[in-house]
């Protein structure tokens, strides 16, 4: 209602400040001063402020706030990017925007959501064509394995990760399957309705861990219990899967020496400190230097860090901006996941209601696996953080996500 446009248009003002207190300190920097930084400013303003003119005053029924803090996170994203390298901060903002019309498209041409429901075989065959892409790649071109996995094709120029658009193909089979499921009370009726979500999921997990894309793999298998557990309500189906899981995490373990290290690193980084555990050791001094407050923005040493555009973007920002601001990012993203369960239980359809917890716990999984590998907390996976990372297919998937969560919310 009214109050929530009121809360939002406060929101809107003290991110457009944000991002012109950012982008004039990053100017300031260099001498003489960098009129880039105002244009970046500038333009992510208008970015920002035309998206969520259009959201408004067209779709007013939607959710107020999930384009809010997406846009948070996109300030706070371009300028580390620009403080640590102009270049890839002006294609991150290319993406952004990209994201960004993509976002409003799902939400301005798509029609209702029910209506997806029986292109489950659609997905389906998506799913299986995407998943195995670049393990395939890998193999036929022989290509080599970046930060230890082979999640990744080239196409001329671009570097396309296939995983990362799997993720929404299973999200809409995998909702578009068990919004079929009917309990009937017999285990028997089970297994013949879950049978074949179980063998896409499963197919798609066993190519994750054999590109040794683990990051992925605890994604996609936090996505697929969720969706299992919503839609059947049934504990003894996530014990099967945490047990199958569990077996698989072991046989992984067993078969791959880069997951052997990831977890020697984790137990004890600092003893491999100057080899395998470099990059987190690195990320622990930076978060520990930033302290509260951080070293402020360009005042750190984040060129120490390893790929402190994508995967240790996090660790760069606790260094600068300190990990009061750090934790503030992470209630950003709990917020998003909160937005979008919220619209899940606002809706009836069950197709939308699980798209919608699918794509939810896809943001909240793919946060809480990174932050928790930077923290230590976790073995680290090379993966990206939820747009504040530098990453094409990450970036366009993510605004995909949280188009079907404003669509669903607005039809609801």
């Amino acid at each position: 209602g009214m109050k929530g446009f009121k809360q939002e248009k406060k929101l809107l003002r003290m991110i457009y400040l944000l991002c012109l207190l950012l982008f004039t300190y990053l100017g300031l920097q260099s001498k003489p001063f960098d009129t880039l930084a105002i244009v970046m400013g500038v333009v992510l303003c208008v970015l920002i402020g035309y998206s969520h003119f259009v959201i408004r005053r067209y779709y007013p029924d939607g959710d107020k706030f999930i384009l809010n803090f997406a846009s948070v996170l996109a300030v706070v994203s371009i300028a580390m990017l620009y403080r640590i390298d102009k270049s890839t901060s002006v294609k991150q903002l290319v993406w952004v925007t990209l994201g960004v019309i993509g976002y409003i498209l799902v939400v301005a041409i798509i029609p209702e959501m029910s209506r997806f429901a029986k292109y489950k075989n659609v997905y389906m065959i998506a799913t299986i064509v995407l998943m195995p892409m670049a393990f395939l790649y890998a193999k036929i071109t022989g290509a080599s394995a970046i930060g230890g996995a082979y999640n990744w094709i080239s196409i001329g120029k671009f570097m396309v990760q296939p995983s990362e658009f799997g993720k929404i193909t299973l999200v809409l089979y995998l909702a578009a399957a068990f919004s079929e499921y009917e309990d009937n009370g017999s285990i028997k009726d089970d297994i013949k309705q879950l049978i074949v979500p179980a063998l896409v999921a499963g197919f798609s997990l066993i190519f994750l861990v054999a590109q040794a894309d683990l990051g992925s793999a605890l994604i996609f298998f936090g996505i697929i219990i969720s969706l299992l557990y919503v839609a059947t309500s049934k504990k003894l189906y996530v014990a099967l899967s945490l047990g199958g899981a569990t077996a698989g995490a072991i046989l992984g373990y067993n078969l791959f020496a880069h997951v052997r290290e990831r977890v020697m690193i984790w137990r004890n980084p600092w003893e491999y400190a100057s080899g395998a555990g470099y990059q987190l050791v690195q990320s622990l001094y930076a978060i520990s230097s930033g302290g509260l407050i951080g070293s402020g923005l360009g005042q750190g040493y984040v060129e120490y860090i390893p790929v402190n555009d994508s995967d240790f973007i996090y660790a760069a920002i606790c260094e600068e901006f300190g990990v009061i601001f750090a934790v503030g990012l992470m209630i950003i993203y709990f917020l998003l996941f909160f937005r979008g369960i919220r619209s899940a239980y606002v809706t009836n359809d069950k197709f939308s209601q699980l798209a919608v917890v699918g794509f939810s716990t896809m943001i909240a999984c793919q946060t809480l696996v990174i932050i928790g590998g930077i923290f230590g907390v976790i073995p680290l996976t090379g993966i990206t953080l939820p747009i504040l990372s530098y990453g094409g297919s990450s970036v366009l998937t993510i605004f995909f996500a949280l188009g079907i969560l404003q669509k669903v919310s607005e039809e609801a």
